[in-house]
């Protein structure tokens, strides 16, 4: 391959350096920031010899060059466009400048928990090894010793992400929102203060203590933030706004006292009268119309979202889904959010699937097989942007995959025990009931691959392996013959790929050694 003209090409094709705002790469793509998406021919980049897709997300336009191709044409990228290197962090930031203000908002939450989803995860799936151990060992299906070290030790280990989780996202919160990381932890730790009433036992116990605040002006119930996630984003970012302030006009001889000391002793009073009961109800209603949608009579509602959750994908707003799972968590104990987002990502892939198995050219198939592969791992946007969306009809197919999946999941009253994995290692997650997430994850990938194989995908015509998709074949190449060799015309060396002048003049027979008047030798054609 030949870097520097794929490097020009897409220098070209994206409308040259008065469009760039910068460069960027991760493992996979070039991630180019533009200053006007219309001036970019996306069609014509996704065409150039090399690229393996094309698709725009989070302001950026991603351009997919596979790994170690993607480093060398970012070089040679860099060298046509006079650009200068920039981080992923850097694109990303400078995509979202240009962003609405909902999507940055979005973007946010998705920043805030990307960083602590590996803890999320880890206890998760403890929680679903121990819950499936549990369950084995009393209906007798497993005799191990419950008392012993590891058996105890590993029930600890398996929520204590989930009950210390306002610290995790408090910190997070402040290293986005610009504050002081360890001054937003301790935020999150004055939502979960042991003297304050833990949140699940209210549900059993009742509200034990309340507090007047503002003067006797109303009173407040003493209970503590477990499970909640709005509640604290929103105390982290009143604190990290009034530290930023107090640098600004506090002397510096003060600011290391002043600062730290107004901004918790001030955040924390407005978060245990004013913030926390605000936040916890709008996060409660939000938590409970969600169930309610989703408890909808007969799945209907589980399988509306099943099959709209791909198109929240397109739209970039489906980081969004981690409060909801994070918020069911602590509600129920479990997220039923989760097997349904599962289900969709499951589809799509099986909808990539069936695209690579079923076209014959080389470039789309080298395309959607890994695509399909990471689909199912709970990778999405490779198949989504880089095969279904493209070809339009497998992107339906894999959302009524999804919804198909989503209504089982529903009507079971499948759920799971932690966020943060879809597809095959979602299992982990609902070990509890592995046997209907597997059933889920059967109906999902059947339907949306038997449809686009039956009525999603077809290679277009005049498409041929080892073209790209769209593009025609071409035609045979013809043999040129002179004007005088035409009928009546003796020649016995005269070629035959044009039927019109090659006609024995006898039978009209077309030559191939022999005509039907058996006139080998004659040369009259």
């Amino acid at each position: 391959m030949d870097y520097r003209k794929v490097a020009e090409e897409i220098y070209e094709k994206v409308g040259k350096k008065e469009n760039l705002v910068s460069a960027a790469h991760c493992a996979t793509r070039l991630r180019l920031v533009l200053a006007d998406n219309d001036k970019c021919d996306a069609k014509a980049v996704e065409e150039i010899d090399g690229v393996k897709g094309v698709f725009s997300a989070s302001g950026q336009l991603q351009i997919i060059l596979g790994t170690g191709t993607v480093n060398k044409v970012y070089d040679e990228f860099l060298d046509v466009s006079g650009l200068t290197a920039a981080s992923k962090e850097d694109a990303k930031a400078a995509a979202a400048a240009k962003q609405p203000i909902y999507k940055r908002a979005i973007k946010t939450l998705g920043d805030i928990f990307v960083p602590i989803i590996p803890a999320i995860v880890a206890s998760g799936f403890l929680m679903g090894i121990m819950e499936a151990l549990n369950f084995m060992v009393n209906n007798g299906f497993l005799n191990i010793n419950t008392s012993g070290s590891i058996f105890v030790f590993a029930n600890l280990f398996a929520n204590t992400a989930y009950v210390f989780l306002p610290i995790l996202i408090a910190y997070s919160a402040a290293k986005v929102f610009g504050g002081n990381p360890y001054l937003g932890a301790v935020i999150g730790m004055l939502m979960i203060h042991p003297d304050l009433q833990n949140a699940w036992t209210v549900a059993t116990e009742g509200v034990l203590r309340t507090q007047k605040v503002w003067f006797g002006l109303y009173e407040v119930d003493l209970v503590g933030y477990q499970g909640h996630v709005i509640p604290v984003i929103i105390a982290v970012f009143v604190m990290c706004m009034i530290e930023k302030k107090l640098h600004k006009i506090v002397p510096a001889m003060f600011d290391l006292f002043v600062t730290p000391l107004v901004s918790v002793f001030v955040t924390g009073y407005l978060t245990y009268s004013i913030i926390g009961p605000v936040f916890v109800t709008i996060e409660n209603g939000i938590i409970g119309g969600v169930q309610q949608l989703i408890a909808l009579p007969f799945g209907i509602g589980s399988f509306l979202m099943g099959g709209l959750y791909s198109l929240t994908v397109v739209a970039g707003v489906h980081h969004m889904y981690t409060v909801i799972d994070v918020g069911q968590l602590g509600l129920y104990g479990m997220t039923y959010w989760l097997p349904l987002a599962s289900a969709a990502n499951i589809a799509q892939g099986a909808a990539t699937l069936a695209v690579a198995l079923k076209t014959r050219n080389q470039r789309t198939k080298s395309m959607a097989v890994p695509s399909a592969m990471s689909c199912f791992m709970g990778i999405t946007e490779p198949a989504i942007f880089g095969v279904n969306l493209r070809f339009f009809k497998p992107f339906i197919c894999g959302a009524v995959g999804g919804a198909c999946g989503a209504l089982y999941a529903s009507i079971m009253g499948l759920g799971a025990t932690g966020t943060g994995v879809t597809g095959i290692f979602g299992l982990l997650l609902c070990l509890h009931d592995p046997i209907n997430y597997i059933v889920m994850f059967v109906i999902s990938a059947a339907v949306a691959f038997v449809l686009t194989w039956m009525f999603g995908y077809k290679d277009p015509e005049g498409a041929s392996a080892g073209k790209k998709a769209g593009e025609k074949a071409e035609a045979p190449a013809r043999i040129e013959t002179e004007p005088s060799l035409r009928p009546g015309s003796r020649n016995l060396n005269a070629p035959y790929g044009d039927c019109r002048r090659h006609l024995c003049v006898r039978c009209s027979g077309r030559r191939r050694g022999h005509c039907a008047c058996q006139g080998v030798g004659d040369g009259t054609f």
